[in-house]
């Protein structure tokens, strides 16, 4: 009899270890986001990183430009789980300490500024990029969400050093007078058909900008979808303009990791 219980004894403790190292091993493999600061002249900017617990061999990275209200939770969640897929991930900050918006309209206004003055967007992308290759990132893209996404479409129109862009629900005015420079990064656009806010005239331009440029672009289209469909935070009511979508945000998802698969 004493040795039976010996014998559990002996069990329960191999299945207390065993389970402390499957435990550690998860939290090895868990992103771990934190805070970082950095400047723009004399402007502080707050983005945020999450490196990898088993970083891709490539050492991959994947710059995350936030919707119009800036860095929220769906950024920076979409952050975590890159990480977790063994990306360097980082997220943004467009606007800087002292110029968050409060509200859609602030946001408005603040967006509206960037893309007329897109080369200081260019720049804060620019800065961003950097702050994800100090951090250890090789191989970058870069996704943008609604104002992220005009974002994206700026660091391919510069040819910032990047291997690919994704732009979900983004936006797609130019300036006509702008110059078209050959794009060399991959181009991967997510749109919703029902998307109110892209006129016909603003995707067929956009469409011919890629053509003239020679970009390797695909553009998917997700029907039922409205602007903002892969955001939880947005609603459902199609007829507002913006509401999540869960079979739009799920396909978009898995368009962008085969697109990543393939660029990286």
């Amino acid at each position: 009899m004493l040795l039976f219980h010996l014998n559990q004894t002996k069990m329960k403790i191999k299945a207390l270890l065993l389970s402390a190292i499957l435990m550690a091993s998860a939290l090895c493999g868990q992103a771990q986001l934190q805070p970082v600061a950095y400047r723009d002249g004399t402007q502080q900017l707050n983005g945020f990183l999450a490196r990898p617990g088993k970083p891709q061999a490539v050492k991959a990275g994947i710059l995350i430009l936030p919707a119009w209200m800036g860095i929220d939770q769906h950024s920076k969640a979409v952050a975590e789980q890159l990480a977790g897929m063994g990306y360097y991930a980082f997220v943004a900050d467009i606007y800087g300490e002292g110029h968050y918006p409060q509200t859609p309209k602030e946001a408005g206004t603040q967006s509206a500024y960037y893309k007329q003055h897109v080369a200081e967007y260019q720049q804060r992308i620019r800065l961003a990029l950097e702050q994800l290759r100090q951090a250890g990132a090789a191989e970058v893209v870069v996704i943008g969400y609604c104002f992220g996404g005009a974002g994206a479409l700026e660091a391919a129109r510069v040819n910032l050093p990047v291997k690919g862009i994704v732009s979900f629900h983004g936006a797609y005015g130019r300036d006509p007078a702008r110059k078209i420079e050959p794009i060399r990064a991959k181009v991967l656009i997510l749109h919703g058909a029902d998307d109110p806010y892209s006129s016909a005239e603003d995707i067929r331009n956009l469409q011919d900008e890629l053509r003239k440029a020679k970009a390797d672009w695909q553009m998917v289209y997700y029907s039922g979808a409205v602007h903002a469909f892969t955001d939880p935070g947005a609603g459902n009511d199609n007829s507002k303009g913006a509401a999540y979508n869960k079979q739009a945000d799920q396909r978009s998802w898995q368009a962008m990791l085969q697109f990543l698969k393939e660029t990286l």
